[in-house]
């Protein structure tokens, strides 16, 4: 004979906030996690280490600006200078954003409720997108208010710091889109750090190389299209376009004209948003 057991289950009574609100609340959610916030305090110290060296030089500019009046790395060149440190962040962030998930297999989980596949992935990127850009535009910003303060002969470099700011965010999206279609490919975390570093120290070491190989061999219509491998040099050369800029390539090498690399970084955007998409397509089905 059965018995029925009443343990308390109730129908939720609340009020319906939608898809947008889930999509809301993962993205925080995923952010959250980039810093290792509500989680163990081992979880925060790459994070919050690396934020700590990328302040260091802004408080290092502010110091001379105020004893010397002059000015140290200029915003423009801030994130091609700082580089490495951003994509030791990005390789180390990046797979605690998508790994947990393909490794546990709950997406099928989340997607049960009303979040798409775009939106899920929409959240992700976001969320990485926001944690870089932050990286990048907070000791810009340091950078700018002590210049202010200091009062530095002439007028500030307001227009070149908003110009920085600008593209620290499309350099933002477009490390984030990829960072993350790397991770996506391995449910382990371990790998997800090797592919992104890798990646980034092949295009960080081939570059200048190849670039120096085709000027020397006399193709220097050719060259400066190298520099386009590089997701930081390829904003720059965006940046110089948009802004007029200086070039911070390796001894000031020229770039190829800004509508040509405005148009690669669009692509290689997009190009990495479609991978990430039928990566988490793929892993839904599944």
């Amino acid at each position: 004979m059965s018995e029925i057991y009443d343990i308390g289950y109730r129908h939720y009574d609340g009020p319906r906030l939608g898809r947008g609100y889930s999509a809301r609340a993962l993205a925080v959610h995923s952010l959250r996690g980039i810093f290792g916030l509500g989680r163990p305090a081992r979880s925060k110290v790459v994070p919050f280490a690396l934020v700590a060296i990328m302040m260091l030089p802004a408080v290092v500019n502010i110091a001379m600006m105020a004893l010397v009046q002059q000015r140290g790395i200029p915003y423009s060149g801030f994130a091609v200078v700082m580089q490495a440190v951003v994509a030791i962040f990005l390789a180390a962030q990046a797979p605690t954003v998508v790994a947990p998930d393909l490794r546990h297999r709950v997406l099928p989980l989340y997607l049960s409720r009303p979040v798409s596949v775009a939106e899920y992935v929409g959240a992700k990127v976001v969320a990485m997108t926001v944690a870089v850009f932050a990286l990048v535009a907070a000791p810009l910003t340091l950078i700018f208010v002590g210049e202010l303060v200091v009062d530095m002969p002439g007028p500030p470099a307001t227009g070149e710091f908003l110009g920085a700011v600008v593209m620290a965010l499309a350099l933002a999206l477009l490390l984030s889109a990829f960072g993350l279609a790397l991770a996506s490919f391995t449910p382990r975390r371990g790998l997800g750090v090797a592919s992104v570093i890798t990646v980034y120290l092949l295009s960080f070491g081939s570059v200048p190389l190849i670039y120096g190989t085709l000027y020397s061999s006399g193709n220097e219509s050719v060259a400066p299209w190298a520099w386009l491998m590089s997701p930081f040099w390829l904003v720059d050369s965006v940046q110089v376009w948009l802004f007029d800029t200086p070039r911070h390539s390796i001894e000031s090498a020229p770039y190829p004209n800004g509508p040509a690399s405005a148009a690669v970084l669009v692509v290689l955007i997009g190009l990495a948003l479609l991978a990430l998409g039928l990566r988490y397509r793929k892993a839904a089905a599944q």
